[in-house]
C-alpha cells in the first residue's frame, strides 16, 4: 500500500512501527516531515506537505500513542 500525505492515521501507524520510542509531543515538524519522507510505504510530492498536513499526523500519532 502506498501512502499518500492525506494518509494521516496509516503514516502514524507505520511512523509508530519506525519510532516507537519516540514521544509525538516532543517531535518537530521538520524532523517529522523527513521520518514520513524516509518511509518505504511512502509516495507522494514531498513538495505537497503543509504545516496542516503534519499536525493531523502528528494527532493521529499522539492518539495512538
Amino acid at each position: 500500500m502506498k501512502l499518500k500525505w492525506t494518509d494521516s492515521l496509516e503514516i502514524a501507524l507505520a511512523l509508530i512501527e519506525k519510532q516507537p520510542n519516540q514521544d509525538p509531543l516532543l517531535l518537530h515538524f521538520t524532523q517529522l516531515r523527513e521520518w514520513i519522507i524516509q518511509l518505504d510505504e511512502f509516495d507522494d510530492d514531498p513538495a505537497h506537505c503543509s504545516e496542516r498536513i503534519l499536525e493531523a499526523i502528528q494527532q493521529c500519532w499522539i492518539d495512538e500513542h
